[in-house]
């Protein structure tokens, strides 16, 4: 008789569990739930929304601050900079107090509307009031050998 008793106990257990409770039954653990199925494989190629379409249409927002630019060349030409690298005073190259090494940053000299495109490879400047130390060859590009100092635009590309 207790055999049949738990028997019995085990189909109901599973038929709970595993078929879920009976429809109307106030005691049931679950409630009932109409689920409408849903493909289980979707397109990997599929339409943008109207939303999306229209965000892909804005300009992309570059960072752009303004400072003061200087140059630096001859007396560490040859020499390691803060990101292991050798220092080429010809080479199109930066150094930024936090940008991370790598980052490509459009500098325009706001005096002459000249740009050129550097890369960040060393730590500086390290003089107050200064935002961006260029490598001689940038500097000459942005015509800035003589004055030293010059206003700069900075875009983080």
């Amino acid at each position: 008789m207790a055999g049949k008793f738990a028997a019995a106990i085990i189909a109901a257990l599973l038929m709970v569990f595993t078929v879920g409770p009976v429809k109307g039954s106030e005691t049931a653990a679950m409630p009932v739930v109409n689920v409408k199925s849903r493909p289980v494989c979707y397109s990997a190629v599929r339409e943008k929304s109207a939303v999306e379409r229209q965000v892909s249409k804005l300009p992309s927002r570059k960072k752009v601050f303004t400072g003061k630019a200087s140059w630096y060349g001859p007396g560490f030409h040859g020499k390691r900079t803060a990101s292991g690298q050798v220092f080429n005073q010809e080479s199109l190259t930066a150094a930024h107090r936090y940008l991370p090494f790598g980052t490509r940053v459009k500098v325009t000299n706001l005096e002459n509307g000249k740009s050129v495109a550097v890369v960040i490879n060393d730590r500086g400047p390290y003089v107050k009031g200064r935002h961006i130390d260029l490598s001689k060859k940038a500097a000459e590009m942005l015509g800035m050998i003589e004055s030293g100092v010059v206003p700069v635009m900075i875009e983080i590309e």
